[in-house]
């Protein structure tokens, strides 16, 4: 069967979104790398420094729930370039700060930026796609994903070795303004008829819940450990107000976040993958880093070329796209964990460098990343036009979620094993097993591509 050609003016509105989202993701790379040079400029100890890094995943986490009722109350296109202008700001503000406390508020602005970036993003791609060839369309949307944790430690370390660490965040405007000027004439209108009230009640219940969730989960590696006050209070509190939220929403004839997607199989298994997904990609991202400056003693920008082959191979899962628009989501994800679980093992054995890190890294970029992918369309399959946002929001924030569970998770076990290479095969044991296990999960995704033919479905469930 020749394969359909995309629409032009689908691959410009996506190329548009691209460029906007390659901001936010390649600022949070280089600021990973920039704490100790932020430490001894700002006059601050290490562990007031990561306060800027917490306080952008608060901020992002805060807001993610209120972006698909933004999108249907404002539309996708002013909550779109409200949140580049946000970011914006946030990073210029950032490039100015004068202390320590003031970096950690002004990266609170850039986190509520780019909290409402990302699902808007994906509402915006499935809704203007109609459920057709979404594959190919998040393959070329989700490129700043991809590039992000491959550029951001190369850029970091010559941004840090020649430079201020101010540019850390001057870098951000250039992209930003030709994100604005491309959106401003590229995204279109998308205002919904009939958008509903704020869930203010949902709002109080979610919002402060995921951010105590968040909260709890970062401050594991912390002096205190997993079983401190800092850790369990919080995340207890988070607990009840999220289930308390699920409860409303079940009952909520207009809720902020409708938790009645969950009643779909192939959503719940889309769910859960995003969770662990996002716990095994960020666990692995936060991982590679340290180990190859605490084990293989790499400098930063040493670091960033090490990673390169793990970028290259993301770049190359781009396929993936196509695949899962032909054979459907299922597949694609059961070989890229498969994939991704051979190519983990191998710093589990801890086996040095060489060639067989390069193919390591370059083989867990292509799985890693065809999984993320097929994993986001398959979110999609079987629903209607009007729960579109409900799913981009809700994907992001279980993603998000999973990502800070498998950071707390992994810095754990290398907080108590003294960050040796042993417990660097440890954590990296970890995160091989919890990939294979994730396969359980992916066995309920759709096994068939969608009709070729078949946009989404109306509000009255009709093509």
């Amino acid at each position: 069967m020749p394969k359909e050609r995309l629409d032009p003016a689908l691959l410009r509105l996506c190329g548009v979104l691209a460029v906007g989202a390659f901001a936010p993701l390649l600022d949070s790379t280089i600021v990973s790398v920039a704490v100790d040079a932020l430490a001894d400029d700002l006059g601050v100890p290490t562990t007031t420094v990561q306060w800027v890094s917490t306080a952008y995943l608060l901020a992002f986490a805060m807001v993610m729930p209120v972006s698909g009722w933004a999108g249907d109350r404002f539309g996708t296109r002013r909550v779109w370039l409200g949140a580049l202008v946000l970011f914006s700001v946030g990073s210029l503000l950032c490039a100015c700060a004068w202390s320590a406390g003031a970096l950690v508020v002004f990266r609170s602005v850039q986190g509520v930026g780019g909290g409402l970036m990302m699902p808007v993003l994906q509402t915006i791609v499935i809704r203007a796609s109609s459920g057709r060839q979404v594959g190919r369309l998040v393959a070329v949307v989700s490129l700043p994903a991809l590039l992000g944790p491959v550029l951001g430690p190369v850029f970091g370390g010559l941004l840090l070795g020649h430079l201020d660490w101010r540019w850390i965040f001057y870098v951000n405007l250039p992209v930003c303004v030709l994100a604005l000027f491309l959106a401003w004439r590229g995204v279109p209108q998308d205002r919904r008829p009939h958008a509903s009230r704020l869930d203010v009640v949902g709002l109080v219940l979610v919002c402060p819940g995921l951010t105590a969730l968040v909260y709890g989960l970062s401050q594991c590696g912390g002096q205190d450990g997993a079983g401190g006050g800092r850790v369990l209070l919080p995340m207890a509190a988070g607990a009840v107000l999220v289930t308390a939220f699920v409860g409303w929403s079940l009952r909520s004839s207009a809720p902020l976040i409708d938790m009645r997607l969950f009643r779909l199989r192939s959503f719940t298994a889309t769910a859960v993958l995003m969770f662990t997904g996002g716990s095994t990609m960020y666990g692995g991202l936060f991982l590679l880093p340290l180990y190859a400056q605490l084990v293989l003693d790499k400098g930063v920008a040493a670091t960033g070329l090490l990673l390169v082959p793990q970028g290259i191979g993301a770049l190359a899962a781009r396929v993936a796209g196509v695949l899962t628009d032909r054979i459907g989501p299922r597949p694609v994800v059961v070989t890229g964990l498969l994939l991704s679980a051979v190519a983990t093992w191998p710093f589990a054995a801890s086996v040095g460098e060489g060639s067989v890190i390069t193919v390591a890294l370059f083989l867990r970029g292509l799985g890693m990343s065809a999984v993320n992918l097929a994993v986001t369309v398959g979110a999609y399959q079987g629903l209607e036009d009007s729960q579109v946002a409900d799913a981009s929001t809700t994907t992001r924030i279980l993603q998000q979620l999973g990502g800070s569970f498998g950071i707390a998770a992994l810095a754990v076990l290398l907080q108590r094993g003294g960050h040796t290479a042993t417990a660097f095969a440890h954590a990296f044991g970890l995160t091989t097993a919890l990939t294979v296990c994730t396969v359980i999960a992916a066995a309920l995704l759709p096994g068939r591509r969608a009709p070729a033919s078949a946009p989404l479905a109306t509000a009255e469930g009709r093509p």
